[in-house]
C-alpha cells in the first residue's frame, strides 16, 4: 500500500526551510510549478516565454509515487501559480499544498470537470479518476483551467496567452477528429489494458476498457483477476493486450500469453519515457495501436 513520504511534521520543517533560505533566482517572470507532464505541457504552450514552468516530475518518473524533494517544497512555497490535481493522485503533492500559506496560487485544474469515481480495490486515496488528458475534448477543458489561471497571474499578456490556447485547441480539436475517424469502424470495441487510465478516451469514442488492475498502476491483481481477463480477453477476441511504458509489463505479458494475444503500449502519458516526443505524438502513437488491435478501417 502506497504511503505519504512526506508526513505532515516533515513538511512543516521543510516550510520553515523554505521561508528561511529563499528561492531560486528570479527570471523576472511569473513561476509556474505544475505536478506532472500533461500539466507542464498546457503550461509551456500556452504561457510560452512569458513563463518559468518547473514540473515536479522528472521526465521517466511516475507521478504517483512522486517523492518531493525539499527543494521541490521550497519551489512551491517561492511560486507564482502552483497547478495540480486535487484527487489523491499524487499525494505528496496535496500534503505540501496543505502547508502553504497562500492557497491564492494553488490551481486545482481538476475542479469543475466531469469526474468518473473510483471503482475495484486498490484504489487507496483517489478520490476520482484523474486521467482527463487521455480525451482530446477534456485535455482541451484542462488547457482552459491553464489560460485562465496565467491570465489572472499575467494580465498584460492576456491576449498572446489566448492566442496560444486558442492555437493549441485548434490542435487538440484536430486530435479529436483523429480519433473519432480512425476508431469509427472496428472489428472490436474491447480494449484490453494493465491500468484503468483510460476510462475517459474509451467514453469519448464509444470503447469499452477493461483494466487488469485498477488506477493505481502498481496494484498486484489476483490470480481469479488474471484469469478473468483472460476468459473475457478470448470471449472478445482480443489480439492485444496493453501495458504502459512507466511500469513492468509482466502482468499484460502473463494474460497475453493465456490468451494467445500480443503486447503492445498504450501510455497514459503520466509522464514522458524520454525527453523526445510530446503529448500530440505519443497520443497519435496509442492510436495506431488501438486501430491495429482492434482491427479497425478507415
Amino acid at each position: 500500500m502506497r504511503t505519504r513520504v512526506l508526513g505532515s511534521a516533515l513538511i512543516l520543517i521543510l516550510a520553515a526551510a523554505a521561508c528561511a533560505g529563499g528561492t531560486a533566482k528570479d527570471s523576472g517572470k511569473p513561476r509556474v510549478i505544475t505536478a506532472f507532464y500533461p500539466i507542464e505541457f498546457a503550461a509551456r504552450h500556452v504561457g510560452g516565454t512569458f513563463i518559468d514552468v518547473k514540473n515536479l516530475t522528472p521526465p521517466g518518473g511516475e507521478p504517483h509515487d512522486l517523492e518531493l524533494r525539499p527543494s521541490d517544497v521550497i519551489s512551491m512555497r517561492g511560486a507564482d501559480l502552483v497547478l495540480y490535481f486535487d484527487s489523491g493522485f499524487q499525494p505528496a503533492i496535496e500534503d505540501a499544498i496543505d502547508t502553504m500559506p497562500d492557497r491564492s496560487k494553488v490551481v486545482d485544474l481538476l475542479s469543475g470537470l466531469p469526474l468518473k469515481t473510483p471503482s475495484g480495490e486498490n484504489e487507496e486515496n483517489l478520490q476520482a479518476d484523474p486521467h482527463v488528458w487521455l480525451s482530446p475534448v477534456l485535455m482541451q477543458k484542462l488547457v482552459d483551467g491553464v489560460t485562465e489561471a496565467l491570465v489572472k497571474r499575467l494580465p498584460s499578456k492576456a491576449t498572446e496567452i489566448r492566442a496560444a490556447a486558442e492555437a493549441l485547441g485548434s490542435d487538440l480539436i484536430a486530435l479529436d477528429h483523429e480519433f473519432r475517424t480512425k476508431l469509427s469502424s472496428c472489428e472490436r470495441r474491447k480494449i484490453f489494458t494493465s491500468h484503468a487510465a483510460f476510462a475517459y478516451m474509451a467514453e469519448q469514442y464509444g470503447l469499452s476498457q477493461i483494466a487488469i488492475s485498477g488506477l493505481s498502476p502498481e496494484a498486484e491483481p489476483s490470480s481469479e483477476r488474471l484469469l478473468q481477463i483472460a476468459r473475457q480477453a478470448k470471449e472478445a477476441h482480443a489480439t492485444t493486450i496493453f501495458f504502459e511504458t512507466l511500469v513492468s509489463p509482466r502482468v499484460a505479458q502473463a494474460v497475453a500469453r493465456i490468451v494467445g494475444a500480443k503486447t503492445a503500449v498504450l501510455d497514459p502519458i503520466e509522464g514522458l519515457p524520454s525527453t523526445s516526443g510530446d503529448y500530440f505524438s505519443v497520443m497519435r502513437s496509442n492510436l495506431k495501436n488501438l486501430v491495429e488491435a482492434l482491427g479497425c478501417k478507415s
